[in-house]
């Protein structure tokens, strides 16, 4: 498992530390069971030899009743002992999902990098199921354990012969069968990483379904999900190949340690070492030992999963921040000051850029690139590799993200919608007040949006927000960042699939709603940038000019290019 694997074996005893109680329970109870299953051969054999042999129905009868009271001991402990371990499982499963999810959201970043998004998922559903599962192993261990020390010692008392073959032999077998599983956990460990791959592929391709058709590029689609799946498909069938030989070699082990047994207990009763009595439980005890043993095959099985899938998590969980929380806090109140001081990062080189308090102020990068450096270093999704992004003359690598994105919001060209109505969308980041989403929908004119659609604002957005057009995704968008009243709001072409009579409407709009709050729109759409109050050219990642829209039409023909091309 390379370097993850201390940090894989720190998850799992997480999992199990974090249910002690229900684990311990469990493993006492399923232990319980067990040893009772154990003695029943025993309590037979004690039936043959002190009732059936002597004749004697009251002993026959006694004999009975105890039989009886360990079998309701039996299924009192299983029922309780299944549903606490089966509690344990769900529970661990879901506070490493709900570690991992907030690990993924956390405002410093970092663990997007790992991979696609589906192999997030995968990792976040098939990996702690697995993990989780490792709670039901731990508790069959113990019962297995049980099982086998307490028939070891029925053995030795019917015979000492028998039951050193048990001692001895068990853990020959426990040692073969952790052998035998090695090969197992790398193999598992291949087969999660390449589903996780096709997952995140698969829900690559699906997200932009529509743009793939729209293109005709549906056949190197296929075929990219066809490589992808075919990979995934290799690795489980090695994994599988790899769990039923380790399957079918511990059976075999299992089956001649089981007939060893027997074929001893056979040898005493036909010399009289022991009794009819002794010779029926030691060979219902051989056969009873064949579930303790197969167990312990099956928990080294689940232990080296778990083992692969814990690596995974620890993985992500253990992914280094993209950036890191700084020591200061937030000025108060937030004025809205931003200021880039000799800013390079990707694209960018030495940028200086300044939008003051309450200043409606638009961006036009004649390159995709430089845009959407910017946004990253506004919203501090990364550091700048040298300047400064200042907000309120407090530089943003001194403040924690989770801070900032309270009172600076970057609105992404690609936001997604969620599942849920209309007015669950808009309000996801208002406050408590309900008046702002109305006139949040009102000025990004996701009013109409919701007056043509059958239940208005309540009707239900389908995830994505595919249920609707382009068009109506983005005034939707617009509306929940600017329900948001985030002190400084950055918006990057919030009205690309708007048609133009809307658009002009809505630019006025937005300039009236976020009077008095700092505005930065990185756009190249004539109509927003006519609202504004100053425009910076981005070119070549260097500002190139700064100026009111109209002086720049005027005086600049690469920014005409950029607006009007």
């Amino acid at each position: 498992m390379g370097a993850e694997g201390p940090a894989g074996r720190d998850v799992l005893r997480r999992v199990v530390g974090g249910q002690r109680r229900d684990v311990v329970l469990a493993s006492l109870l399923a232990a319980g069971h067990q040893a009772g299953e154990a003695l029943v051969p025993v309590l037979i054999g004690l039936v043959i030899d002190r009732a059936v042999a002597k004749d004697d129905g009251a002993a026959l009868w006694l004999w009975i009743a105890v039989l009886a009271v360990v079998y309701v001991g039996l299924s009192f402990s299983f029922r309780h002992g299944a549903r606490l371990s089966e509690r344990a499982a769900v529970a661990a499963a879901h506070e490493l999902r709900t570690a991992l999810v907030g690990r993924v959201l956390d405002p410093a970043g970092g663990a997007e990098a790992l991979g696609l998004p589906g192999a997030l998922v995968n990792t976040a559903t098939e990996d702690a199921k697995r993990v989780g599962a490792v709670n039901v192993a731990v508790m069959e261990a113990a019962a297995a354990l049980a099982a086998l020390g307490v028939s070891a010692a029925a053995l030795l008392w019917i015979s000492v012969p028998l039951g050193l073959v048990v001692l001895l032999g068990t853990p020959l077998l426990l040692w073969l069968g952790h052998l035998l599983s090695k090969p197992l956990e790398r193999r598992s460990e291949a087969e999660q990483e390449r589903a996780g791959h096709a997952s995140g592929v698969a829900a690559d391709l699906v997200a932009g379904l529509r743009v793939l058709k729209g293109i005709g590029a549906e056949s190197a689609a296929v075929a990219r999900y066809r490589s992808a799946s075919r990979a995934s498909l290799g690795a489980t069938l090695r994994a599988t190949r790899a769990q039923a030989w380790q399957k079918g070699m511990t059976l075999t082990l299992t089956g001649v340690f089981i007939a060893l047994v027997a074929l001893i207990g056979g040898r005493l009763a036909a010399t009289g070492d022991i009794s009819l009595g002794g010779l029926v439980s030691a060979v219902g005890l051989a056969l009873f030992l064949l579930g303790p043993l197969e167990v312990v095959g099956w928990v080294n099985s689940e232990f080296a999963q778990g083992r692969s899938s814990a690596a995974r998590i620890a993985k992500v969980l253990a992914a280094p921040p993209a950036v890191e929380p700084g020591p200061d806090a937030l000025p108060v109140p937030v004025r809205g000051h931003v200021r880039l001081r000799g800013v390079s990062y990707g694209a960018l080189r030495d940028v200086d850029l300044e939008a003051a308090p309450g200043e409606l102020l638009g961006v036009v990068a004649t390159d995709p690139a430089d845009a959407l450096a910017l946004l990253g270093c506004l919203g501090r999704v990364a550091d700048p590799d040298s300047g400064t992004v200042e907000l309120d003359g407090r530089a943003l690598t001194a403040l924690d993200p989770a801070e900032i994105r309270k009172v600076l919001l970057v609105a992404g060209h690609d936001a997604d919608l969620f599942e849920g109505t209309l007015t669950s969308n808009v309000s996801a980041a208002a406050g408590p007040a309900g008046d702002i989403v109305t006139a949040a929908m009102a000025a990004a004119g996701a009013d109409e949006v919701a007056e043509a659609l059958p239940h208005g604002a309540g009707t239900t957005v389908t995830e994505r927000g595919r249920s609707l057009s382009g068009g109506q995704r983005q005034r939707v968008a617009l509306a929940r960042a600017l329900a948001a009243d985030a002190p400084v709001l950055v918006l990057h072409d919030p009205t690309t699939a708007v048609d133009t009579v809307t658009e002009a409407r809505i630019a006025d709009a937005v300039r009236d709603f976020r009077r008095g709050r700092t505005t930065i729109m990185v756009t190249t759409s004539p109509a927003l940038l006519a609202m504004t109050d100053r425009v910076v050219l981005v070119q070549g990642g260097r500002v190139t000019g700064a100026a009111p829209h109209a002086e720049l039409v005027r005086r600049h023909e690469s920014y005409r290019t950029a607006v009007f091309a």
